[in-house]
């Protein structure tokens, strides 16, 4: 992989030593431990990819300006490694709104040999003036090469077109978008790079969410998504929600068995007075033990202006639904757990 620069290096060093709070811990019988936050840094909408080398990467929207990256062999201890973009390759071609725009709510995936990274780009509270811009890389590492546009709110006539999410399902590859003003999901070209040639768009979840993310599980799909307010502080309410269905293209339905395109949703976590507005999940990931993980963020409820930090949780599944212990964020909890390996 490409060597850093001096400074990414330094900043490194810094964060890791900052991150001490959420490494392993032996409690002398076998079991180890970890503490939230993973990452006590404002890192919004969290997306988590196992690349090729055996390392977890994790991107976030740009409170640190051109969107970070980190890197982490055990998803609790996490190192700040740079950006994804650099102000040479940040994204120009997304007009009217790049120019001015900040990016957030990135998407990460591996697609026919390359990195590829869906991203928010738009003017804050102006929710025709956003839309969905896509980049590649050869290595997790960036810097991502932007490929311009892929959705315009105006253009698809979904008001804030924002909070994308990649999935394959037989064969066919799909982008799932929006934010409060119903979720809709359609089909791409066979590189992930375009809407496919005639495809048209496909409500699955109605107006109460954003932050879409689906995982195919035993026979069903499960939407999640975040409700609430995001973004307010201590005051933020937002919380994360599911469903699940026999399609990919729903109904999704609760465990009583209304729809969530009707606005109905049961709650998977949500605030306590540890966490302000847990929610924009990111990829869920199953550890050596088959453990489901869930990565998401939130606010320190006592301490609201260091931002939205990057918070984690076991996800345990009961009949077919998915719950978190006490369903809300846990200061500390037993680590997921990782065969050790020689890195690439």
């Amino acid at each position: 992989m490409r060597a850093m620069n001096m400074k990414k290096m330094l900043t490194g060093v810094i964060l890791s030593l900052s991150a001490i709070s959420a490494a392993f811990a032996d409690k002398g019988d076998g079991k180890a431990t970890f503490s939230n936050p993973i990452i006590p840094k404002s890192v919004p909408d969290p997306t988590v990819i196992k690349a090729d080398d055996g390392y977890f990467y994790l991107y976030g929207t740009e409170d640190t300006y051109n969107m970070p990256i980190y890197r982490s062999q055990n998803l609790t201890d996490w190192t700040f490694i740079g950006t994804a973009f650099t102000d040479n390759t940040r994204p120009r071609t997304v007009k009217p709104f790049a120019k001015k725009g900040k990016m957030w709510a990135p998407d990460i995936n591996y697609i026919n040999g390359q990195y590829v990274l869906y991203y928010t780009i738009g003017l804050w509270g102006e929710e025709w003036d956003s839309g969905v811009g896509v980049a590649t890389a050869p290595s997790p590492e960036g810097p991502f090469i932007d490929h311009g546009k892929l959705i315009d709110s105006r253009e698809i006539g979904v008001q804030n077109s924002i909070d994308q999410f990649y999935i394959e399902d037989g064969g066919k590859k799909y982008l799932a978008w929006g934010s409060f003003h119903g979720i809709y999901i359609i089909q791409l070209t066979d590189d992930g790079l375009g809407i496919m040639p005639g495809a048209r768009k496909q409500k699955i979840c109605g107006n109460q969410s954003e932050g879409s993310y689906i995982i195919k599980r035993k026979g069903y799909y499960y939407y999640f998504g975040s409700v609430g307010t995001c973004c307010e502080g201590a005051k933020s309410t937002y919380h994360v929600m599911y469903g699940r269905s026999k399609s990919l293209f729903g109904p999704y339905l609760t465990k009583s068995g209304e729809r969530i395109l009707d606005g109905k949703y049961d709650t998977l976590i949500k605030g306590n007075d540890f966490v302000a507005g847990p929610g924009h999940n990111a990829e869920f990931v199953e550890d050596d033990k088959k453990q489901t993980w869930i990565i998401y963020h939130g606010y320190l409820r006592q301490e609201p202006k260091k931002g939205r930090m990057v918070f984690m949780s076991q996800v345990k599944w009961k009949g077919g639904w998915p719950y978190v212990d006490g369903g809300v964020p846990a200061k500390n909890a037993p680590a997921p757990y990782f065969k050790k390996s020689k890195k690439k």
